[in-house]
């Protein structure tokens, strides 16, 4: 019996004895607020243990998500179940793997009309509301309004879709700083007191490409920040799909696209500027679409900043790996500094729960969509089954059930949202969800027949060269099939945390490879993976 049927059992054998009980005084049902980022990667969190946390720590970049995570519970042990974009946000609102909500990669269009647990949460009486970033190309379903980034987004003066109109309404500012303002104007201005809220604040920070507000131009420009051991990753001792990717440092940050030092023409088109060369010179823009929407304050700033920085490595002539050290830190440093614009507006609505009285009762989360690499295997980007992109943050203050401080180790995985915010909220979960609630686990507690492996499945063809794939990782262990190469890998991430070394063909791990092999197809079958 697993434990959903173990819990409605006993509820069956409890209503037997209801009348012998006193009647329960009603729980009020708790507000959620859902802090999202896109591409946050554990190595930028000071809260998490990494190869970066003193870094992170000592330049001050997440003191806010921080300061959640000592007042509430982190989870050491927290993945996806497809690492993209707009699977991972599938996968959180269904409760579902990507091959039942139906949202494989980002080409797909996401069904809005099936059940998500904004929907249920609305249905219940909840005022629910979506702020940023969607990325999910249908309209949302299941909220009361909403204002979302179209696609992806833009960092500066971007545009919103409401639902009271289809027209995009153009904002001017930072898109961190506009979504943080807009939580709290809808928290101050359009909450209805009488009635719990699910309220949604999604950021477009930290994604490509890494475009800082001016005000964090100069953070830990003067100082390195720390290089991964892998930065000059070979990809020996793997299959072909790690050497075959194109998300490399060295090879594919491109240098105007990516790094902003841009070629001679101002009104380049962003195929021009995506293909220039390194050695092109004068003008220092970003992609035309973004920069020819600053305002002139907003450019001269830019340019203040870029101009100075690109003549320098010009003048310097940098090969080889002074070179790929120059794009790791160009890249990270403006990756960390819109992870700081971030954390303030994380910060700042923190505070206005606080200062109005709404943060015993409210549940606050931040999570992201992925992690993501930092250079690590000499890579950006997402998509793998390695740990860096399998990882997510996960971070809940529930004040009275989330014990500060608290660091859980249990896996859970993003399916599992929709059905413990259902729970929190005193709602039934449907039984085709297939994520588990891990509320007893957010209150110090671990069901005995909690998993103890979780299957990962990546679609998407193309992009970046990463190869399809899905896999199977416990708790030590790890077996990754690449099915349209017909190749595997496996890891102990005991011996090889950094997994540079795939032992698939060593005899001394047979026996481990095979019943792996057996729970990848228990998992499968359980998800109805065909």
């Amino acid at each position: 019996m697993n434990r959903r049927d173990f819990l409605k059992t006993a509820g069956i054998l409890a209503m037997g004895m209801s009348a012998k009980l006193p009647a329960k005084k009603p729980v009020k049902q708790p507000n959620i607020l859902f802090f999202f980022s896109d591409d946050h990667s554990l190595q930028t969190l000071g809260a998490y243990d990494s190869r970066m946390k003193d870094f992170i720590k000592k330049h001050n970049i997440t003191p806010n998500i921080d300061r959640l995570a000592d007042e509430g519970a982190l989870f050491e042990n927290s993945f996806v179940a497809n690492s993209i974009c707009g699977p991972s946000r599938a996968c959180i609102l269904t409760g579902k793997h990507s091959h039942i909500n139906g949202f494989r990669d980002n080409h797909d269009v996401f069904d809005s009309s099936q059940w998500t647990f904004a929907r249920e949460l609305h249905g219940a009486g909840y005022q629910t509301s979506i702020i940023g970033k969607w990325h999910l190309v249908s309209q949302p379903q299941g909220f009361d309004d909403y204002a979302i980034l179209p696609g992806q987004g833009v960092y500066y003066n971007p545009d919103f879709i409401t639902k009271s109109s289809d027209k995009k309404v153009r904002k001017q500012g930072y898109c961190s700083d506009i979504i943080g303002d807009m939580t709290i104007d809808w928290l101050d201005k359009k909450r209805d007191k009488s009635k719990p809220f699910f309220l949604c604040s999604w950021h477009k920070a930290p994604h490509r490409t890494w475009m800082p507000h001016p005000r964090h131009f100069d953070l830990i420009e003067d100082v390195d920040v720390p290089e991964p051991e892998n930065l000059f990753d070979d990809y020996q001792g793997r299959t072909s799909a790690a050497s075959e990717q194109e998300m490399t440092v060295r090879d594919h940050l491109n240098i105007a696209f990516d790094l902003k030092v841009t070629p001679p023409f101002e009104t380049s088109t962003l195929d021009e500027i995506k293909n220039s060369a390194p050695e092109t010179e004068s003008m220092d823009r970003t992609t035309p679409a973004e920069f020819n929407r600053m305002t002139p304050e907003q450019k001269k700033a830019w340019d203040e900043y870029y101009v100075p920085r690109n003549e320098k490595y010009r003048s310097d002539n940098l090969t080889g790996k002074d070179l790929i050290r120059w794009k790791y830190q160009a890249y990270l440093k403006d990756y960390i500094r819109c992870i700081k614009a971030m954390d303030e507006n994380v910060g700042k609505v923190m505070d206005y729960l606080k200062e109005n009285g709404l943060d015993e009762n409210t549940i606050v989360i931040y999570s992201s969509d992925q992690g993501f690499y930092n250079g690590e295997h000499g890579w950006y980007d997402k998509r793998w089954m390695y740990e860096e992109s399998l990882r997510n943050p996960l971070i809940i203050k529930w004040p009275g059930v989330a014990k500060p401080g608290s660091r859980p180790e249990a896996m859970v995985q993003n399916i599992d949202y929709a059905p413990t915010l259902l729970e929190a909220a005193g709602l039934e979960i449907p039984q085709d969800v297939q994520g588990e609630s891990f509320l007893p686990i957010l209150k110090g507690n671990k069901p005995r027949n909690w998993r103890e492996s979780i299957l990962y499945t990546y679609y998407e063809k193309g992009t970046h060269a990463v190869a399809p794939h899905r896999g199977v990782r416990n708790n030590r262990y790890k077996l990754i099939e690449f099915y349209s190469k017909g190749e595997w890998e496996f890891y102990d991430l005991k011996k090889d945390p950094l997994e540079m070394q795939s032992e698939y063909d060593n005899p001394k791990y047979q026996k481990i490879i095979s019943e792996m092999k057996e729970e990848l197809k228990r998992l499968m079958a359980q998800y109805k993976l065909t």
